[in-house]
């Protein structure tokens, strides 16, 4: 393997490059016409532009990238995450054109692409479950009667994708059928296939996943577990590995299980089964994600290992050079994903100009970004600016990093969450550790930057300069504010 083209974009296109740097080995970029000037196009040894802007014409045609790979001469394709990273489909293809794939099998990608297959392997090894149903959900009526026998309230979960979609909690039999039509509906939307299922919701849940590698010779370790409870609309914000619940017995129980996961589809590189932890600290299968995850820095922190690296030697044929007895924890990391989101806008996005752009340094302190100083957060891609990580010889210490090192990550033109982390990083429910998925709803309530009184004067203010000019007042009464658009477009209506 001399050459890998990188099927994606940002800061994972190149972490990527690094690795197979390190190793050796030639990079090829794809790029949107929105990414011409992009890092990881001007890190790559090559570079081809595949299309316009929009994904759909871009990262997402299985086609393009695979005429990229031939023309370039590339030996193999690593998807990274997102866009065609479990696509078995697009796996299928590249390995059809006699293109290595840096990932698992077409074959385990489809069964633990869907919700309700990968359950069913998962049942080969008495893996735990959430009480429910196993199939599709077909007959309203039964379903209805099935979720009285599990208890109220219930979840109704899309059987494909995930981020949140197509996802309903039911608290009482009269909203069943409104919510399973509102989830059936969302799920068509977001992926095709209306396939819903239901489950017992568990009202304290912690999102903890296990980290797993297999090569080709039947070898499959687990790298522990990261805790990912910190949430906002189902979806991660601020990572850590251990989880600081976990005891030894339930940590090698809950590997051993992510190992029998993988192993029921005879799985292939590197990828992690998610648990989902309740008050009781009973475990059960959620899904597997049969790729590399966003927060695996954290594992390669307290382990030690480079999981690109892994993944290449894998695809390479090579055999693992480690067993489960050779893997230890050692210290405490965590990743906040730095968003061009506004918290106090219930984290929508935010676009702009990084007007000013200066990352942390230091002891324990890794960034993994994609920008710099003067570039532009495109609208068409995932908000995600950098993942910043700390690490500690404990727990403690690495939040202490944290703390610090949001502090001296300095950005403007842009709303993002470094201070959403740093609130969460010195709550006290974060730092006791008794915490779940509902962190968000339950303490963070930010109060807008401007007090209602302020804000109604400066509406006041707003309408006087239109009476004395039409034509500027606009402009005028939007400059003098900061440069928060959700802000702006309040005033504006």
């Amino acid at each position: 393997m001399k050459k890998i083209l990188i099927a994606n974009r940002g800061e994972i296109a190149l972490r990527i490059m690094r690795s197979a740097k390190e190793m050796g080995i030639a990079t090829v970029a794809v790029y949107s016409e929105a990414d011409r000037t992009a890092l990881h196009v001007q890190y790559a040894d090559e570079a081809i532009c595949i299309g316009p802007a929009a994904s759909n014409q871009s990262y997402l045609l299985r086609h393009k990238i695979i005429e990229a790979c031939k023309v370039s001469g590339a030996d193999a394709i690593h998807p990274g995450y997102g866009f065609l990273s479990e696509n078995a489909e697009f796996a299928r293809q590249v390995v059809a054109a006699g293109i290595t794939f840096i990932g698992p099998t077409p074959e385990a990608m489809e069964v633990m692409g869907n919700k309700l297959s990968a359950k069913a392997a998962a049942l080969k090894y008495n893996i735990p479950m959430v009480p429910g149903t196993e199939e599709a959900i077909t007959d309203v009526e039964e379903a209805k009667n099935r979720a009285v026998e599990v208890g109220f309230p219930i979840l109704i979960k899309a059987a494909a994708g995930g981020g949140g979609k197509g996802m309903r909690i039911v608290d009482k039999v009269e909203d069943f059928l409104e919510q399973m039509q509102l989830a059936v509906s969302e799920a068509t939307s977001a992926f095709g296939d209306g396939a819903v299922f239901i489950e017992r919701y568990v009202s304290s849940p912690r999102h903890i996943e296990i980290q797993v590698l297999g090569d080709m010779h039947g070898n499959i370790v687990h790298l522990f577990e990261r805790e990912c409870s910190v949430q906002r609309r189902h979806q991660k914000v601020i990572e850590e590995a251990p989880s600081s619940v976990l005891t030894p017995e339930i940590r090698a129980k809950m590997g051993k299980c992510a190992v029998d996961v993988a192993r029921a589809v005879n799985y292939v590189g590197a990828g992690t089964v998610e648990f989902i932890l309740d008050e009781n600290l009973d475990f059960f299968f959620l899904e597997m994600n049969t790729r590399l995850q966003v927060e695996h820095p954290v594992t390669e922190m307290i382990t030690g290992l480079d999981l690109v690296k892994e993944q290449i030697k894998i695809a390479r044929a090579e055999a693992l050079s480690f067993t489960q007895e050779d893997l230890k924890i050692n210290g405490h990391a965590i990743e906040l994903r730095v968003y061009a989101e506004d918290p106090a806008n219930n984290f929508l996005p935010d676009i702009g100009t990084l007007a000013t752009y200066k990352t942390p340094k230091g002891n324990g302190v890794r960034v993994d970004d994609g920008f710099e100083q003067g570039m532009e957060i495109p609208i068409y891609y995932d908000p995600m600016i950098a993942k910043l990580i700390t690490f500690g010889a404990t727990r403690t210490e690495a939040i202490e990093r944290m703390v610090r090192a949001i502090s001296e990550y300095e950005i403007t033109g842009i709303q993002t969450t470094l201070g959403f982390g740093k609130f969460v990083m010195l709550h006290e429910a974060f730092r006791s550790g008794n915490f779940d998925t509902h962190f968000v709803s339950k303490y963070y309530q930010p109060k807008s930057e401007i007090a209602m009184d302020e804000y109604e004067a400066l509406i006041a203010a707003v309408i006087a300069v239109q009476a004395l000019n039409k034509q500027t007042a606009s402009s005028i009464a939007v400059e003098s504010l900061s440069a928060n658009h959700w802000r702006k477009n309040r005033l504006y209506k």
